[in-house]
């Protein structure tokens, strides 16, 4: 039975401003994404006949994205088959980090390769985009801004692969809570100065020579911390312990801190882990899209010449 195993990676929100709400019930969003090395673990496995998908995992999550993934791979490619996948979790659940979605991701970008039936990648887009907001990121990798509800993204330039923290605080939030306690009103427009502070953000991420130069915020860290103090101590023993900058990524419950070096890094995860429960604090490292991509070239013996990232003819992203 042929199988391949993969590496899911995780993101942090390197910035995030929710605008308003839209007509479709959506929020209006604009964000910076980051790939980063903490990663789940995917063996996929296939084989001919009735269609059947099975997921091994010791995590039950009804609604899981990566059938719903192979679904869309089989009935996209008009094929049927025994898909099985066998998922190692590293990626904490409800933390921001984007793992089911980058799961998703992976099962889109591998199986049409393990059925022998590539899709074109503007294929592979519209079933990321029909599937969940973040999903597209993840076929693309590195740092990216992101507007609309999180699905028209937009290259910057790749960060040096710094060092940083991921500290999980051990809750899961609730996503519309937290959209809830915003009280985002619906509108057709979002405010000028909302608009001008990201832009703002934006061109701090892309000239800084340093992380700590940055004008970064997420707007959802008011409300998650009022109802989540334990949260806002983190970011405070983050930035105590030297990281520039400290801050929740998505709706929470992560706080990440980029540290100026390897070694401050890991000091400062030395000390976290005496005052936290174990496997709350994850040493990582930002992963660029040159890099990302690398890796999944490597995990499905892709060559640098193949046409699967050559989407750049759609207008939406660049190389």
């Amino acid at each position: 039975m042929p199988s391949v195993r993969v590496r899911a990676l995780a993101k942090i929100n390197l910035d995030l401003r929710v605008l308003n709400k839209r007509p479709d019930g959506y929020h209006e969003l604009r964000t910076i994404f980051q790939t980063v090395s903490l990663a789940d673990q995917l063996e996929i496995s296939y084989r001919r006949g009735p269609t059947r998908i099975e997921v091994k995992s010791d995590f039950n999550i009804p609604g899981n994205l990566i059938v719903k993934a192979a679904d869309s791979v089989l009935q996209t490619a008009g094929v049927t088959g025994r898909v099985g996948f066998v998922l190692t979790k590293n990626i904490p659940l409800g933390g921001g980090l984007g793992g089911g979605s980058s799961d998703a991701a992976a099962v889109l970008l591998a199986l049409p390769r393990l059925i022998r039936r590539p899709l074109p990648f503007g294929k592979l887009l519209e079933l990321a985009e029909s599937l969940g907001s973040d999903i597209t990121f993840f076929l693309l990798g590195g740092t990216a801004a992101a507007i609309g509800r999180g699905t028209e993204l937009f290259p910057l330039p790749d960060l040096p692969s710094w060092n940083a923290l991921l500290v999980t605080g051990g809750l899961h939030v609730s996503t519309p809570d937290a959209y809830r306690a915003l009280g985002r009103q619906l509108t057709t427009s979002a405010p000028v100065n909302m608009m001008n502070d990201f832009q703002s953000a934006l061109w701090s991420v892309g000239v800084a020579r340093a992380a700590g130069d940055w004008e970064v915020r997420n707007d959802f860290e008011t409300v998650v911390f009022a109802q989540y103090p334990q949260l806002k101590l983190i970011k405070g023993k983050l930035l105590r312990l030297g990281a520039r900058p400290a801050l929740m990524t998505g709706s929470g419950s992560t706080i990440y801190g980029i540290f100026p070096s390897k070694s401050a890094r890991d000091r400062a995860a030395v000390q976290l882990r005496r005052e936290l429960p174990s496997g709350q604090v994850h040493a990582v490292t930002l992963v660029s899209r040159k890099r990302y991509r690398a890796l999944w070239r490597g995990q499905m013996g892709i060559s640098v010449g193949d046409e699967l990232w050559q989407s750049q003819r759609l207008g939406r992203y660049a190389k």
